[in-house]
């Protein structure tokens, strides 16, 4: 028979791992850049090493040990033109040598993925897409030391990731004396990058804003020119421990319901609702199954595809408790006002956190807080900090819902400058919303921006408006004081004059006259010191109007001049044309 064309299309097709399809399309994972592919690097190795401290943390507290807070080191030295070496460092558990490999070498390879916790990382690719990045623009491999205790030998392994099988080629493997820490993870990436000291996409301001919401945390920031920044940690305490936990019944969609019948070991449909999902009792799960006409005893895996509509129908119509929030571990309203404040160190500062919710079934917190005047610059756009998980985000805004609702919000009417055609305010402001989430639904795998969902977007303008309101109130406060601070200032200004005419029309002391006005102001402004400042505010005013007088005269006199020098140039050339006629 002869070969149809159909029979060699089908030997072309082929099957790809995970690790050569991201060899392609590193823009996927945040790579597209030299500028965003440094940060994007440290990112990832900071995340995992927070996380990591985190779990060492909670499990020492489980043995009655004292917890040990996280301390992370992030190097970057520059090694030749546009090569830099990225090093993170930390005092996490460390990692058994028998799994460093494939924690570094093999993509979609965690810990995180089927467990429904708040955490860093979620995808299993992060770290791997740092290391193929690495190998692919310097073509050094990934240099990877751990050490799990102060009995324990360090360990040093040195990996490539061969993209064709999506597994680890490991070159170095053997014990490291060198390494001085009792336990803990050092990371080494050599990389093509452009590094940037400052800005909102410098690895400083990355660093700078995990602090804020990490406060527990100490980072130390070597740069390319040697020098160290010390983020010091505003609390010696850890945040609660999360717990995991099953997925909430509000939300949940048709194919995962599906899924999870095929799936489940559970052998009654009672046991598979009371089980598989949080916050249904036995009470709620019977009176479900009678609604969607289901019989309780019945096995999972015999329920139809129609049955299971009648069930996701009755499920979203069920009044069950809100999800669970120990599976979710907010940074706290005091946490976030301190770090603010010891950053930033604002005129004035307020934070709240919201009620969890439910998006698709996954419980998720939103945090936000507004931070005004003090050290922030004035003539600026407002400063945002995106922030999912505890981790910075800064790239794609234009796509995250937190963008969305602060663009949504009418800033005007909380006394903030915001000008026209203008999406961001324009005032000494700092804008943060924290979205935590035991699942945060990110636009695509580079983690940069959140995806809009109608109930999260609505949940960050709820938390905007709160803060908002708060400060519409500071503002207004501020504002009547100084218009009571420029009355008081007008008397204050106009006491001198209207002391010597006092004396003048009475003939008594001047001087006793002006203190009697002082008195007066004071019982009615304020306190001494409140017209002192007046004064001297009085007269800063005046040396500027008289400052700007003389430049104003100075101004008009070399204009004069210029005028001058002009009307004496005319007549010359009037002269010098009237001489020429007459020698023609």
């Amino acid at each position: 028979m002869e070969k149809t064309i159909a029979d060699d299309l089908a030997e072309k097709h082929k099957s790809i791992s995970v690790a050569e399809f991201f060899e392609k399309n590193r823009h996927l994972l945040g790579f597209d850049s030299k500028l965003k592919a440094m940060l994007t690097c440290v990112k990832e190795a900071v995340d995992n090493s927070l996380d990591a401290c985190e779990e060492y943390s909670f499990e020492l507290h489980k043995r009655g040990k004292p917890p040990e807070l996280p301390d992370i080191l992030v190097r970057v030295d520059q090694e030749a033109g546009e090569v830099f070496k990225i090093i993170v460092e930390d005092n996490g558990p460390g990692l058994m040598p028998s799994v460093i490999p494939r924690a570094f070498g093999k993509m979609l390879y965690g810990s995180k993925f089927h467990r429904l916790k708040q955490g860093r990382g979620q995808q299993g690719i992060g770290i791997h897409a740092a290391v193929l990045y690495s190998q692919l623009t310097t073509g050094k491999p990934a240099r990877i030391i751990s050490k799990i205790g102060k009995d324990h030998p360090a360990h040093i392994i040195e990996l490539f990731i061969n993209t064709k099988l999506n597994e680890p080629d490991v070159k170095r493997d053997e014990d490291y004396p060198k390494f001085s820490k009792d336990h803990g993870t050092r990371v080494e990436l050599s990389m093509e990058g452009k590094y940037v000291a400052t800005g909102d996409k410098s690895i400083y301001e990355y660093l700078k804003r995990t602090s804020v919401v990490n406060p527990h945390a100490k980072i130390t920031f070597i740069d390319p020119s040697g020098q160290t920044f010390n983020f010091k940690r505003s609390t010696d305490q850890m945040p609660l421990e999360t717990k995991e936990i099953k997925p909430h019944p509000w939300g949940i969609e048709l194919g995962v319901l599906t899924r999870m019948l095929k799936e489940t070991k559970k052998n009654t449909m009672v046991s598979f609702l009371t089980e598989e999902f949080s916050k249904v009792g036995a009470v709620n799960a019977k009176s479900i199954l009678e609604n969607s006409k289901v019989d309780p005893k019945r096995k999972p895996d015999s329920v139809i595809f129609e049955e299971a509509q009648l069930l996701l129908k009755s499920l979203e119509k069920a009044e069950l408790q809100r999800p669970p929030t120990d599976c979710l571990s907010p940074v706290g309203r005091g946490a976030i006002e301190k770090s603010l404040r010891s950053e930033y160190n604002p005129e004035f500062i307020v934070a709240t956190t919201r009620p969890p919710e439910v998006y698709r079934g996954y419980p998720f917190q939103v945090e936000a807080a507004l931070a005004y005047g003090g050290d922030i610059p004035e003539n600026e756009s407002a400063k945002i900090m995106r922030i999912a998980n505890k981790v910075p985000l800064l790239y794609e805004s234009g796509a995250c819902a937190i963008t969305e609702a602060i663009n949504d919000m009418d800033w005007k009417r909380y006394g903030v400058n915001k000008p026209s055609g203008s999406s961001i305010p324009q005032a000494p402001l700092i804008i943060l919303v924290h979205f935590c989430s035991v699942w945060v639904p990110f636009t695509s795998e580079s983690k940069a921006a959140i995806a809009s969902y109608p109930v999260i977007l609505k949940e960050m303008k709820l938390a905007l408006q709160e803060c908002a309101r708060q400060l519409q109130v500071f503002l207004h406060k501020k504002m009547k004081a100084k218009h009571e601070a420029q009355r008081m200032g007008t008397f204050v200004k106009y006491s001198g004059v209207m002391a010597k005419a006092l004396s003048d029309l009475t003939r008594k002391n001047e001087k006793e006259i002006s203190e009697v006005i002082k008195r007066v102001i004071e019982k009615k402004y304020g306190s001494n010191s409140k017209i002192l400042e007046a004064e001297k505010a009085i007269k800063e005013d005046s040396a500027k109007k008289a400052e700007s007088d003389n430049t104003k005269k100075e101004v008009k006199k070399e204009e004069g001049d210029d005028e001058e020098d002009g009307k004496a140039r005319g007549s010359r050339k009037g002269k010098s044309g009237k001489n020429k006629n007459s020698e023609e």
